[in-house]
């Protein structure tokens, strides 16, 4: 197997390149448009042949230009819904990918699952995401964290595809035992913090 990870120091953005090297195949996991030189040449380094391009979630602020860069890799792109007629597992060489719907920091958010790494987006780096402060849907994002990431084992890798506090990866137990917003909260208790943030963000900003 082969992983590399593509992060912007700037705005906090990852990607992730997985590749099986004995079939060459490979997947990319939020890509950026304006990165497109250096993502092929991550894959012509090892001559990998792109099968997937997988997007945790997209915003509004992320114009046609950005969804024209990445048809430039010539492989489909895997956003917002899952793929017709591939179900739920993604094939690439040896290797898979998992999709599972988890929405709430946008409404139609997917996260990958491949060995023991799950690709999340800003499912758990809710205040770091530059172009949404908070998720859209809130009750959402309490059901897709408690009732599915967290059933996964606790030592499952979790990736971002934004630093939080300086950080990109976690693990299931981490964001369990430990996230500000999650930990040791019931659901309205998650809901009360989710909107204490909003409306603090929110006055900072008019300040």
């Amino acid at each position: 197997m082969y992983f590399r990870i593509l992060h912007d120091e700037l705005s906090g953005a990852a990607s992730y390149l997985l590749a099986d090297l004995e079939s060459r195949a490979a997947v990319l996991v939020d890509p950026r448009g304006v990165d497109l030189a250096v993502l092929q040449a991550m894959l012509d380094e090892h001559r990998l042949r792109l099968h997937w391009v997988l997007r945790t979630h997209e915003h509004d602020s992320h114009g046609p230009g950005e969804a024209e860069a990445l048809r430039a890799l010539g492989a489909p792109c895997i956003v917002h819904q899952l793929p017709s007629g591939a179900g739920a597992i993604l094939p690439f060489g040896n290797e898979h990918c998992r999709v599972l719907l988890t929405p709430g920091h946008t409404r139609s958010c997917l996260s990958f699952l491949w060995r023991d790494r799950l690709f999340c987006g800003d499912l758990f780096a809710v205040d770091a995401c530059p172009d949404q402060p908070g998720p859209v849907w809130p009750e959402a994002l309490w059901e897709s964290a408690t009732q599915n990431i967290f059933m996964l084992p606790a030592e499952t890798l979790l990736f971002s595809a934004h630093a939080q506090s300086g950080h990109l990866t976690s693990s299931v137990l981490e964001q369990r035992c430990s996230h500000p917003w999650f930990a040791g909260a019931s659901r309205d208790e998650f809901l009360a913090r989710v909107r204490t943030s909003v409306l603090t963000n929110e006055r900072l900003n008019h300040e």
